[in-house]
C-alpha cells in the first residue's frame, strides 16, 4: 500500500470508526429517560451506564499505545471494532443495569483501542503542515454519528425497545472492519518495550477509585469517613503510579510529551475545561424530556443542531486558527463556550423552540472550535518517536476528563435537587438551571488556564510551518 493510498483512504477508515462510536454515544444519551423507566430505576443513576463507558476507556487507553507498537494499528484496530460491536449485541440484551453496565464496559475497551489507534495512523501518515486538515476531514464524516444518533436513538425509543438503539452498531461494525482490513497501514514501534503491568495497575486502579467515588457521592451510599479514606487511597495510588513510572525505563504513560508547553497546555487545560462542559450531552436530554416534558424523538431532533453547528464549524476551523493563533481562539472561545451554558438555566417549558435551536447551533459551534484547537494543537511540537506516547496521553486525559465531567454534572444537579424526587418535573428542571449556571462559571473559569501560551503556538499545525520545541 503506497503513500498516496494510504492517504486517501486512512481518513474514510478512522471516520468509519468514530462513526459508530458517536453514534453508540449520543444514542445512548437520548434513551436515558426510557432505559430507566424499562429498568425502573431513577433517571440520574443511570449515569453509571454512561460514566462505565467513558471509565474503562479512560482505563484501557494507556495499554493501546503499547499494543499498537507491539502488534500493528491494523491488527489493533480491526480487534478494537470487533469488540465493539460484539459487546453492543451484549448490552442489547441485558437484563438488567448490572448486566448493561459490564456490556458497556467491554465497549469502552473496544474504543480504547479503536479511537487512538486510529488518531495514531493518522499522526504517522500526515505531515504537521497536513494534520489539522486531515483531523478535520475525520472528524467531519464522524460527526454524522452525533446528528443522526438523537433522532434514530429517539424514533426507536419511541416506537420500539431501547434495546434496538445497540444493534444499530452491528451493520455499521461490519462496515468499519472491512474497510479496517482493506485501508488501514500497519505501522509498528521502532522498538519493543514490555508492558508496565505494576504501572497499569497502579493507573487504573486509582482513576477506577476516584470515577466510582465521583459517581455514588451524589447518592450518599457511603459516610463521610469511608469516602474520604477510599478518596486518599485513589491519590495515594496515583502518586505510587509518578513515582513508579519515574523509576521504570518503560512506564505505561510517559511523561516525555510535556515537555513540549504546547501539549502540556492542550492536555491539562483541555481537561479543566471538559471538567464544565462534559456533563452537558448527557444532562441537556434530561432538560428536554423531564424538565419539559417533551418525548424522546423530539428531544432527539433538539440534540442535532449540535452536531450540525460543529459540523460546519470544521470547514472553517483551520482558516480561523491560522488567522486569529491558537492563544486568542482558545481564550475567547472558552468564555463564550461558559456564557453559552449558563444561557441554557433560561430555557424553560415557554421557551421558543427556535430559541433553543439557536443556542443548540452556538454551542455546537463553539465547541467544535474548541475540540479542534486543543487536539490539534497537542501535537503541534511533538516529534516522531513520542507520537505513540503522545497519542496515548492525550486520549486518557480526554477520556478521564469526560468522566469526571459527567459525574460532575450529575453530582451539581443531585445537590441542586436534594431530596426532592426526580418525578417532580419543576424540581427536576430548577435543579438542572442551576447546576448550568455552576457549570458554565466553572468552564469561563477553565480559560485561564490557556494564558500561559504564546501567540505563536501551533502555527507549525495551522500554517503548516515548522518550528523547535520549546
Amino acid at each position: 500500500m503506497n503513500s498516496a493510498t494510504v492517504k486517501t483512504y486512512l481518513p474514510w477508515v478512522v471516520a468509519a470508526a468514530l462513526f459508530m462510536e458517536q453514534l453508540d454515544t449520543t444514542i445512548v444519551n437520548t434513551a436515558v429517560p426510557a432505559m430507566a423507566e424499562s429498568l425502573q430505576v431513577a433517571p440520574l443513576s443511570l449515569k453509571a451506564v454512561v460514566t462505565s463507558y467513558i471509565l474503562s476507556l479512560a482505563v484501557g487507553i494507556p495499554v493501546s499505545g503499547w499494543m499498537a507498537d507491539r502488534f500493528g494499528t491494523r491488527r489493533v484496530f480491526g480487534i478494537a471494532i470487533s469488540l465493539f460491536t460484539f459487546s453492543s449485541i451484549l448490552c442489547g440484551l441485558a437484563q438488567n443495569v448490572p448486566m448493561l453496565v459490564a456490556g458497556r464496559v467491554l465497549q469502552g475497551i473496544g474504543a480504547a483501542m479503536m479511537m487512538p489507534v486510529g488518531r495514531l495512523a493518522i499522526i504517522r501518515t500526515f505531515p504537521k503542515g497536513e494534520l489539522l486538515r486531515a483531523m478535520n476531514f475525520v472528524i467531519i464524516p464522524a460527526l454524522i454519528g452525533p446528528l443522526l444518533g438523537p433522532t434514530v436513538g429517539g424514533v426507536i425509543v419511541h416506537w420500539f425497545s431501547w434495546r434496538y438503539i445497540f444493534f444499530v452498531n452491528v451493520p455499521v461494525g461490519l462496515l468499519a472492519l472491512w474497510l479496517a482490513h482493506r485501508h488501514m497501514p500497519d505501522y509498528h514501534g521502532d522498538a519493543r518495550r514490555p508492558l508496565d503491568v505494576v504501572g497499569l495497575i497502579l493507573f487504573g486502579s486509582s482513576t477506577a477509585l476516584l470515577s466510582w467515588l465521583l459517581e455514588i457521592f451524589g447518592e450518599h451510599r457511603l459516610d463521610a469517613s469511608s469516602a474520604t479514606a477510599l478518596l486518599l487511597l485513589s491519590f495515594v495510588l496515583l502518586a505510587g503510579y509518578f513515582w513508579h513510572a519515574h523509576e521504570t525505563p518503560y512506564p505505561l504513560l510517559r511523561m516525555a510529551p510535556f515537555r513540549a508547553r504546547t501539549f502540556r497546555v492542550a492536555v491539562i487545560g483541555g481537561f479543566i475545561t471538559r471538567l464544565g462542559v462534559g456533563g452537558m450531552p448527557f444532562l441537556l436530554p434530561l432538560l428536554y424530556q423531564l424538565g419539559l416534558g417533551m418525548p424522546a424523538w423530539q428531544s432527539g431532533l433538539l440534540t442535532m443542531p449540535v452536531a450540525a453547528a460543529a459540523m460546519a464549524m470544521k470547514f472553517i476551523s483551520s482558516r480561523v486558527l491560522a488567522r486569529f493563533g491558537y492563544r486568542r481562539i482558545l481564550i475567547a472561545n472558552t468564555v463564550m463556550i461558559g456564557a453559552i451554558v449558563c444561557l441554557f438555566s433560561l430555557v424553560n417549558a415557554a421557551t421558543p423552540i427556535l430559541l433553543i435551536v439557536l443556542l443548540g447551533l452556538t454551542m455546537g459551534f463553539f465547541n467544535s472550535l474548541q475540540y479542534t484547537s486543543m487536539n490539534s494543537m497537542a501535537f503541534a511540537d511533538i516529534e516522531a518517536p513520542d507520537s505513540s506516547m503522545a497519542s496515548t496521553i492525550s486520549s486518557s486525559l480526554q477520556q478521564m476528563s469526560m468522566s469526571f465531567g459527567l459525574a460532575c454534572g450529575t453530582l451539581i444537579v443531585g445537590w441542586y435537587l436534594g431530596d426532592l424526587p426526580q418525578t417532580d418535573r419543576a424540581a427536576v428542571t430548577t435543579a438542572l438551571h442551576y447546576a448550568f449556571l455552576t457549570l458554565g462559571g466553572m468552564t469561563m473559569l477553565s480559560s485561564l488556564s490557556f494564558w500561559s501560551l504564546r501567540p505563536g503556538d501551533g502555527e507549525s499545525v495551522s500554517r503548516g510551518r515548522l518550528r523547535p520545541t520549546d
